[in-house]
């Protein structure tokens, strides 16, 4: 009886979408995408959930709070002196979106795609690979929201977020999160096996330590600063600093634009390798 019900709601809809532009990728059911991963995450480890929030939290604790004593005050930019913890808050709370939208976005699909086989058993439905991908991008931007929110309650009350302007790094956070996002699903359809997959972390830890995340990258040679400039999480702690510290100018735009073409060529590309994987 559910599977006759199920499968005359999937005819409908399927003829209601025929003939519309995206059809055969896209049928508007990607909320329902986010539903089934919210009633699987409320059984999921608690421990590895929390992690992700806490971490940036010790490491504010140990450099900001701890090695900024012994630093004193450093510039923000503009000539003008903040706390060592104020200057490093911003860049954690861009790394703190980074996480939660990549660890969603990559190691969860993998796990999805070869091994529970779920994208099979979805895209056999009326979902299309669009579908799927706003869905599971989706949900893996409300969990870089969701530490980046977390985060921001816990330093804001100690004062660490000297400017107004700070309450866009929240909206800031989730533009960045969902570049990550994009991105981190699309990569994650062409890997293989778990050795690929350690590939991830190899780049995205050093990406932390050189993306001037504890210090400017004035201290590195030119050709090196170029090369940190290009990367996603500089482009996020620039746009996240800008915000808290109050330092508004053109440049963030820019960055905000880099995010933005991140978001649409990830969705381009994850929609794509989905289609070209599980609808042949």
């Amino acid at each position: 009886m559910i599977t006759s019900i199920a499968t005359s709601m999937a005819v409908r809809i399927a003829e209601k979408r025929s003939g519309k532009f995206g059809s055969s990728v896209y049928a508007g059911r990607a909320a329902q995408l986010v539903e089934r991963n919210f009633l699987a995450f409320k059984s999921s480890n608690w421990l590895v959930v929390i992690s992700g929030f806490v971490e940036p939290v010790f490491y504010l604790l140990a450099f900001g709070l701890g090695i900024g004593k012994l630093i004193g005050g450093v510039t923000d930019g503009n000539g003008h002196t903040v706390s060592y913890a104020q200057y490093i808050v911003p860049a954690l709370l861009a790394t703190s979106a980074m996480n939660g939208a990549i660890y969603d976005s990559t190691w969860n699909v993998f796990f999805k795609m070869h091994f529970g086989k779920i994208y099979q058993a979805m895209l056999a439905t009326s979902l299309g690979s669009l579908d799927v991908a706003l869905g599971e991008i989706g949900w893996a931007l409300l969990r870089g929201l969701t530490y980046s929110i977390g985060f921001m309650l816990v330093v804001a009350p100690m004062g660490l977020i000297p400017s107004w302007w700070g309450l866009l790094a929240i909206p800031g956070a989730t533009l960045i999160a969902f570049g990550f996002a994009s991105v981190g699903m699309g990569l994650t359809s062409f890997m293989k096996n778990f050795h690929q997959m350690d590939w991830i972390n190899f780049f995205m830890l050093p990406m932390f330590l050189f993306s001037g995340t504890f210090y400017p990258i004035s201290v590195f040679p030119e050709w090196i600063q170029i090369i940190i400039r290009a990367l996603p999480l500089n482009q996020a702690v620039e746009l996240i600093r800008g915000l808290t510290l109050g330092n508004l100018n053109l440049a963030m735009a820019g960055h905000a634009l880099y995010f933005v073409v991140m978001i649409a060529a990830g969705l381009f590309f994850t929609t794509r390798r989905l289609t070209a994987l599980f609808m042949r």
